[in-house]
């Protein structure tokens, strides 16, 4: 397999030259190549601004990096884009190793003070790729979001950890949308925001083995943003445990009219150790509580199983079903739930929910 050492192109793996330019260089090499080509980042530290890998390419491109990728230090600098490392429209392409840090600390403080800052980046992003493999990356300290991927199909994201400290602003771990036949193993996500947060038109999602928190749970939502709006079906969630998070599983869409859906979903062996909201659905959510839509919620939540998930509660209430009132939670299955609170029972809430229960459930008193 023809290799492209970026090293070979002029990059530096001294921590202080830009070595945007190489990196690009040994991308449209490898993506020119007839037969299947890597790009190849050896040993050290690179600086390099937004990179952006565009496809399509003649072959398979393996994109390895033994080395790190770093920003530069003044976070303007990728903050003005919405991506820093991008892929587009890129066809079977593996990324293997490595570590990425964006350097998002004075991005983060610059949005606490409310002061004039840029968009910020998110740190690794697949746009309209198909068949793609991310393993072994580890992604510390974005200024947005660590990975997204974004209208792909048949992605395996596994052995990943994304890592951004407790109350680092939108720092999500994974965003899928538009997405189909996503698979994500073996991960590791310690963040500020949702450690997945799944968007509309994703289908066929695939978790397993994953471990969340801090951070604020895995959520699909939130959705009812737009009142034109794909669903989202065949969700699995499964052998996965949560530590210290704000929420555990969650749901939540906006109180506004929308086409969008949530169906099939399957949330099953999971462990809750010390969490906020082990399982939640919010179908009135408006995150600052200023100009909160005052309607039901158009999203169409039906068809979910929640199985064998047990653990602590941080606090009373455990479960919360804050179901739309002009479309309620259909076919909703509660099945050997057992969740306690400060070594006792915990609570449950529910609104406009339909549904049956199995097996032990405590807390009792919903459905």
């Amino acid at each position: 397999m023809p290799s492209f050492n970026v090293q070979r192109y002029g990059a530096r793996g001294d921590g202080k030259t830009d070595s945007t330019q190489p990196f690009l260089t040994a991308w449209s090499l490898a993506c020119g190549s007839e037969a299947p080509a890597m790009v190849y980042i050896p040993r050290g530290t690179y600086v390099v601004r937004n990179l952006v890998f565009w496809g399509p390419c003649k072959n398979i491109i393996t994109f390895k990096i033994d080395g790190k990728l770093v920003a530069p230090d003044n976070y303007w600098s990728i903050g003005t884009s919405e991506y820093w490392i991008l892929f587009a429209k890129v066809n079977r392409i593996l990324v293997y190793g490595g570590i990425i840090d964006a350097r998002g600390a004075g991005f983060w403080s610059c949005r606490k003070k409310g002061g004039q800052c840029p968009q910020g980046a998110r740190s690794m992003t697949f746009n309209w790729a198909n068949n793609v493999v991310v393993t072994g990356l580890t992604s510390i300290n974005s200024q947005v979001t660590h990975l997204v991927i974004n209208s792909c199909n048949n992605v395996v994201v596994r052995k990943v950890k994304l890592v951004a400290p407790d109350q680092s602003p939108n720092t999500d771990g994974l965003h899928v949308q538009n997405s189909a036949g996503v698979t994500v193993t073996d991960s590791t996500f310690q963040t500020g925001d949702d450690c997945i947060s799944i968007g509309p038109g994703t289908r066929n999602l695939y978790m397993s083995k994953l471990n969340c928190g801090p951070g604020h749970g895995i959520s699909i939502g939130s959705l009812g943003r737009d009142a034109k709006e794909a669903g989202v079906q065949n969700i699995t969630l499964v052998n996965s445990v949560f530590s210290g998070s704000d929420n555990g599983v969650r749901i939540k869409s906006w109180a506004r009219q929308s086409t969008g859906f949530v169906r099939n979903v399957l949330f099953q062996n999971l462990i809750m150790k010390n969490v906020q909201n082990p399982i939640i659905v919010d179908q009135n959510y408006c995150p600052n509580h200023q100009g909160c839509p005052k309607q039901g919620s158009g999203v169409k939540i039906s068809q979910v199983v929640y199985r064998n998930i047990q653990g602590t509660s941080r606090t009373q209430q455990a479960l919360k079903f804050d179901c739309s009132r002009s479309n309620p939670c259909q076919a909703i299955r509660l099945h050997d739930i057992k969740l306690t609170f400060n070594g006792r029972s915990a609570t449950s809430q529910c609104k406009n929910i339909k549904g049956v229960k199995a097996g032990v459930v405590t807390p009792q008193g919903c459905l």
